[in-house]
C-alpha cells in the first residue's frame, strides 16, 4: 500500500479553507446595503395617525458604528442620510445634516469611551435616536406648521427597546458579511 496519492488530495482541501478571505464587496458593501434597505422600511403597509414605526434605518447605522466602528467612515451620514430623506418624506437636507452629526456624535463617542459594554451602546443609541426623533419632528413642524411633540412618544419608547433587536439583526448581517466566500 502506498501513501503517495493520500496526502495531496487532503492538503488541497485544507489548504482552500486556510487563508480565505471574505468578498470584499460583501465585506465593504453590506452595511451600506442593510442601511439603504431599512430606509425603504416606511414604504411597508403600516397605516398610524400618528408616528410608530421606529427609525430603523437610523438604528441600523447607530448598530454598525457602535459595534464596528471603523466600518463606516464618517462622512457616511451625508449619502445615508441623502438616501433616507428620498424615502422618509422628512424636508430635504434634514436627514444629511441630522445624520452627519450622528456620525460626528459617535466619534467624539468613541474618542471618549475606548471601552463600552452594551448597556453604554444601547443608552447612547437610546440618546441619540431620541435626539434625532425630536429634531425630526421639529423640523417637520416648521415645515407643517404643526409641532409635534407629544405624539412621537410611542415612537421613542418603541425605538429605545427596539435597539437590542436591531443590534442583534446586525450581529447576524456581521457575521455573514465575514463568511470565507469565493462567489455569491
Amino acid at each position: 500500500m502506498t501513501w503517495t496519492g493520500i496526502g495531496s488530495a487532503s492538503d488541497e482541501i485544507v489548504r482552500k479553507r486556510i487563508n480565505r478571505e471574505p468578498l470584499p464587496l460583501v465585506a465593504i458593501g453590506l452595511p451600506w446595503l442593510s442601511i439603504i434597505l431599512a430606509s425603504m422600511a416606511s414604504f411597508s403597509p403600516i397605516i398610524a395617525s400618528a408616528p410608530v414605526l421606529p427609525p430603523v434605518a437610523y438604528m441600523m447605522l447607530l448598530g454598525w458604528r457602535t459595534m464596528r466602528p471603523g466600518m463606516l467612515p464618517v462622512w457616511a451620514g451625508l449619502p445615508l442620510g441623502l438616501i433616507d430623506d428620498l424615502y422618509s418624506g422628512q424636508p430635504f437636507g434634514s436627514g444629511i445634516l441630522l445624520w452627519s452629526l450622528t456620525m460626528l456624535a459617535m466619534e467624539l463617542i468613541d474618542e471618549r469611551f475606548l471601552w463600552r459594554s452594551f448597556a453604554q451602546d444601547w443608552l447612547a443609541a437610546s440618546v441619540l435616536t431620541t435626539a434625532y426623533l425630536v429634531l425630526c419632528a421639529t423640523v417637520a413642524g416648521f415645515a407643517t406648521s404643526f409641532p409635534l411633540p407629544l405624539v412621537i412618544l410611542p415612537q421613542l419608547l418603541l425605538s429605545a427597546m427596539m435597539f437590542p433587536v436591531i443590534a442583534g439583526i446586525i450581529g447576524l448581517l456581521d457575521r455573514l458579511r465575514l463568511l470565507p466566500l469565493k462567489r455569491l
